[in-house]
């Protein structure tokens, strides 16, 4: 794993996503949350938080996360 962004896109077609400027916006995005993700776990561990944990406590805050195509 890394906080590289993937290759490519997925679209909900499986087919990658080709618009260059979805793309631009999609890897703008991905570098602002791996930026917010590092800064949260390092924080934590550094005031104390176990490592394990808040490697899951991230990944239940992703699961979490409501799809914006629910009404």
């Amino acid at each position: 794993m890394s906080l590289d962004p993937p290759a490519s896109w997925p679209g909900a077609d499986g087919a990658p996503l080709s618009c260059r400027e979805k793309l631009k916006v999609l890897a703008e995005n991905h570098r602002e949350a791996a930026q917010v993700l590092r800064d949260a776990f390092e924080d934590a561990v550094l005031m104390g938080v176990d490592e394990a944990a808040m490697r899951r406590i991230l990944v239940d805050m992703v699961a979490a996360l409501p799809s914006p195509k629910r009404p």
